[in-house]
C-alpha cells in the first residue's frame, strides 16, 4: 500500500512539472506557433540515404536573427555524414577509421549551421545559405523556410533498418527552444515544376520545436514607457526592468563607445553592451497618446535600441489593445492583425517597411524607429480613464516586455489626485528631453 502511494505521488509530481513546462512554452498570442523540422529521405545509397531537411518557422512574430540557427541531434547508431549541401557541420570529429573517402562529419552528436550568402552555386539548394536567418511566418512565409541536404552513411538503406536520430536541439541567438523527439509521419509528396508528375519521399519524420521566454532569459529583454497629451507626467520603464546585472559594465555616453568596443573586439565576449539607463533594457518601447479627435484618437509609438552590439533585423512589435479592431491608418510601419477571424481582434503585429525601417540600428542617434496610428473610437467602450488608452501587452521580437504598474499610468487631469497640466509645448519638450536620457 505504501509503495502504491509513493508511485502515485511520483506520478502527480511528474504531471505537475510536465504541465509547468507546457505552460512556459505556451504563447497565448500565438498558440500554434512553432518551428517544424521535416526530414525527408529522398533516395537510398549503398550504405545509407540522401535526405532533405526543411525547417519552417510557423511562429507569427518570432524569428531567428544573426548569427542564425544551429541544429543538433544524436545519431541512433554509428552514422556519419558523407556530404552536405546548403549547410555544414561545425565539427568533423574523429574520422581516423576512414582511409580513402573521408566523411564530412563523424560526430555522434553533430551540430549543423546554415551557409553564408554568396557560397558557390554547387553548394546551394533552395531556401539555403541565409546565414541561419529565418523570418517569421506572419511577416513573410517565403522567408520563414530554411533547407539543406545531407548524405548519411552507415545507417542502413531501407525503411526497416534506418533509425530516427534523437535529442534534437535548436539554438537561435537567444536559445529558449525545446524540441520533441522525431516522429515518423506519412511520406512527403512532391510535385514537379510543370505539375505533371508526383513523387514522394522514401521516409519522412517530423520534429517540433517550441519557444519559451523563461528558458531563453531569466529577465525580460524589453520594457515599455508611457506618456499622454492630457498629462505632463511621463511614466518610465520600471527600474531594472531587464535586471541590473550589466549596471557596472554599461556605457554612459556615445563618446565612450569607441574605446569599449575596441577592447571587446579583442575578446570572445558576446555579452550585451548597453547604454546606461535606469531600466537596463536593450529595447525600450514608448507609447504616447498623442491627440484626441471627435471620432478618432492618435498614438505615437517609438522603439529605441540601447544595445551597442546588435542591429535588430526584421524586427517585430506585437501590441494587445482592445481598440486595435478599429485601426484606421498606420504610418511608417506595416501592420497586420494577428487574429483576423477572432471577434475581439485585439492583437496586431507591427514591423518595418522593407529597405526603409526593417533594421533597428545599434544604440546611438539612428538607433530608433517611430510610427503613428489613428484608431476609430468605439463610443460604447472608449475612454481615457483608468489607463484604458495604454496597451495590455507589448512584445518585441517575440519576447514580452516589462510594463509599468497600472497605478503608475498617466492619469486624467480631472481625477481626484490630479496635478496641474503643463502646456502642450512644455509637455512635448519634457518628453523629448526625458526620452533622450532614459
Amino acid at each position: 500500500m505504501e509503495f502504491k502511494r509513493f508511485e502515485y505521488s511520483v506520478l502527480v509530481i511528474a504531471c505537475i512539472f510536465t504541465s509547468l513546462t507546457v505552460v512556459a512554452a505556451y504563447d497565448s498570442l500565438d498558440p500554434h506557433g512553432s518551428i517544424n523540422i521535416k526530414w525527408d529521405v529522398m533516395s537510398w545509397t549503398a550504405d545509407g540515404y540522401v535526405a532533405l531537411v526543411t525547417m519552417t518557422n510557423f511562429q507569427m512574430y518570432r524569428h531567428i536573427m544573426e548569427p542564425g540557427w544551429t541544429l543538433g541531434w544524436t545519431w541512433a547508431k554509428k552514422e556519419v555524414i558523407w556530404s552536405m549541401v546548403g549547410a555544414q557541420a561545425t565539427e568533423q570529429g574523429d574520422c581516423s577509421k576512414f582511409k580513402i573517402n573521408i566523411p564530412h562529419s563523424c560526430m555522434k552528436n553533430p551540430t549543423v549551421v546554415d551557409l553564408l550568402p554568396g557560397v558557390p552555386y554547387n553548394q546551394q539548394i533552395a531556401n539555403c545559405c541565409k546565414g541561419g536567418v529565418v523570418g517569421s511566418w506572419g511577416q513573410d512565409p517565403s522567408a520563414a523556410v530554411s533547407s539543406f541536404q545531407l548524405s548519411v552513411g552507415r545507417s542502413g538503406s531501407s525503411n526497416k533498418t534506418v533509425r530516427l536520430p534523437k535529442n534534437f536541439t535548436l539554438l537561435g541567438p537567444g536559445r529558449g527552444y525545446t524540441c520533441s523527439q522525431a516522429k515518423n509521419v506519412l511520406p512527403t509528396a512532391f510535385i514537379s515544376a510543370d505539375g505533371r508528375r508526383r513523387t514522394q519521399a522514401m521516409m519522412t519524420w517530423n520534429v517540433t520545436c517550441t519557444y519559451s521566454q523563461i528558458l531563453a532569459s531569466k529577465n525580460p529583454t524589453c520594457c515599455v514607457s508611457m506618456s499622454s497629451f492630457y498629462n505632463s507626467t511621463i511614466t518610465p520603464c520600471p527600474s531594472c526592468s531587464c535586471g541590473c546585472q550589466n549596471k557596472n559594465n554599461c556605457v554612459k555616453s556615445d563618446s565612450d563607445i569607441r574605446s569599449v568596443v575596441g577592447m571587446m573586439n579583442t575578446t570572445t565576449s558576446v555579452a550585451p553592451l548597453l547604454h546606461c539607463t535606469q531600466h537596463m533594457c536593450p529595447i525600450r518601447v514608448h507609447w504616447h497618446v498623442k491627440l484626441n479627435y471627435k471620432k478618432y484618437w492618435r498614438v505615437k509609438m517609438s522603439i529605441t535600441n540601447f544595445n551597442y552590439q546588435v542591429n535588430y533585423t526584421e524586427w517585430t512589435l506585437v501590441v494587445q489593445h482592445p481598440n486595435l479592431n478599429n485601426v484606421t491608418e498606420v504610418f511608417s510601419f506595416n501592420y497586420k492583425p494577428l487574429i483576423p477571424y477572432d471577434s475581439t481582434n485585439d492583437t496586431g503585429m507591427f514591423y518595418g517597411i522593407k529597405f526603409f525601417n526593417d533594421i533597428l540600428l545599434q544604440s546611438g542617434p539612428e538607433g530608433n524607429v517611430q510610427s503613428e496610428l489613428i484608431l476609430q473610437k468605439d463610443m460604447n467602450t472608449f475612454t481615457y480613464k483608468q489607463g484604458w488608452a495604454f496597451p495590455r501587452k507589448i512584445y518585441f521580437n517575440g519576447d514580452e516586455c516589462s510594463m509599468p504598474l497600472p497605478e503608475d499610468y498617466p492619469y486624467l487631469p480631472n481625477s481626484a489626485h490630479a496635478k496641474a497640466i503643463a502646456s502642450s509645448a512644455l509637455a512635448a519638450l519634457l518628453l523629448l528631453v526625458l526620452l533622450t536620457f532614459w
